[in-house]
């Protein structure tokens, strides 16, 4: 008998399960649309996303300038390879560069976080000739082989044998472990300046400062990940914006497109002037969807206030939601965490029976807000209500 025959049909809510790798822990939830912070599911619930497509979701779901844009693009050109010139990449491109931090003038872009950060660590290694790079203890930087050699525990999950390049870890927030850790071998140190699968951790601010200014020293680059921090969801532009840092490189992704695929390497002229041809590469990102979506949630993050708008409600979050299970609130703007008496996994379960979607983290007290930067204080309100009604 054929292998398939037994499989559940594509309706069925667990037909997925079916044809794909079991690799993820998949929540009892379908959705069959979204609009605006809401998604409507395939058994007819109505369910306020505070997750946000894991902080994809950076306009919320529907808006109508991210859809007229993508659907415009797509009937123009859908797809050109990075050896043809495109406007809507250098649009995309310099509205990125004017997006970010001071110095930052050249964009390169990729389609994910892991790759974002596999090639920033690659250009830090061939520009400083050096093999060792510092990470910092709770980090998650990918999947890939250069991201995972500098995630904290990834040995015993990602399966490569040996990493490409020397790491050190240090602890999180020491700065004197910091400054110890840098030398003259050290090629770059990448940190997360909110760290977000450990728990929406907000690194302090002496800390990062350790870090830029021990590169300064010892001719290192320093490196942010703002794969999930970054495009807005801080309330500035970039996390490095509100601790008045700069780094020589920077990555993003997640939010970048609003949930088309994309992430970006951002760099100084200064490390792009002895690039050539060939040295970095990539088939799909910078293509013209990818690039029509970037430019359109940038305008509409300027156009609707919205930095101004996650500073407001990521106060009234601190404030409304630390009632019934949640002791405590960390994080940045709209990358938090609330902190629980009890296991955030069974916290986050009596969410969704309230109809309100969270997150969890590798901390198991800490349940994770990632919401589009489009929320509204009424939903903040609907959060505080369901929480308050959850036993302590």
């Amino acid at each position: 008998m054929n292998a398939t025959s037994s499989r559940r049909p594509p309706s069925h809510p667990a037909a997925e399960a079916d044809w794909t790798l079991p690799v993820y822990a998949q929540l009892d939830l379908e959705p069959a649309s979204g609009a605006g912070a809401w998604l409507a599911t395939t058994d007819g619930r109505r369910i306020l996303d505070f997750y946000g497509g894991h902080a994809v979701a950076a306009l919320g779901y529907g808006h109508p300038r991210l859809v007229a844009a993508l659907a415009a693009q797509a009937r123009t050109l859908h797809f050109q390879t990075n050896l043809l010139p495109l406007a809507v990449r250098a649009r995309a491109c310099e509205a990125l560069v004017r997006f970010a931090p001071a110095g930052l003038a050249r964009a390169f872009l990729v389609n994910s976080g892991a790759e974002a950060n596999e090639n920033a660590l690659r250009l830090a290694l061939a520009a400083t000739g050096r093999d060792r790079v510092v990470a910092v203890e709770g980090a998650f930087h990918g999947r890939t082989a250069a991201a995972a050699a500098v995630t904290w525990r990834s040995e015993p999950w990602y399966g490569f044998p040996r990493r490409p390049f020397d790491v050190t870890f240090v602890a999180r927030g020491d700065a004197a472990a910091m400054a110890a850790a840098v030398g003259a071998d050290v090629a770059a140190v990448i940190v997360e300046p909110v760290q977000g699968v450990a728990g929406a951790v907000d690194l302090p601010r002496e800390f990062l400062a350790a870090a830029r200014d021990a590169t300064s020293r010892h001719g290192a680059l320093l490196i942010f990940d703002e794969v999930q921090c970054g495009m807005g969801r801080s309330g500035q532009p970039f996390a490095a914006d509100h601790y008045g840092i700069a780094p020589d490189l920077l990555t993003t992704a997640k939010g970048l497109a609003g949930g088309f695929p994309a992430g970006a390497l951002l760099t100084t002229d200064a490390l792009a002037r002895d690039l050539k041809p060939g040295d970095l590469g990539t088939t799909f990102g910078g293509g013209p969807l990818a690039c029509a979506a970037i430019e359109t949630v940038i305008a509409v993050i300027r156009a609707e206030g919205l930095l101004a708008r996650v500073r407001e409600l990521s106060t009234l979050i601190r404030s409304r939601c630390r009632c019934g299970p949640v002791q405590d609130v960390q994080g940045l703007g709209f990358l938090l965490g609330l902190v629980c008496s009890r296991p955030a996994k069974a916290v986050q379960t009596e969410l969704l029976e309230c109809g309100i979607l969270a997150g969890t983290s590798a901390d198991p007290r800490v349940l994770r807000l990632l919401p589009p930067l489009t929320l509204e204080a009424a939903h903040v309100e609907l959060l505080g209500d369901a929480l308050a009604g959850l036993a302590p």
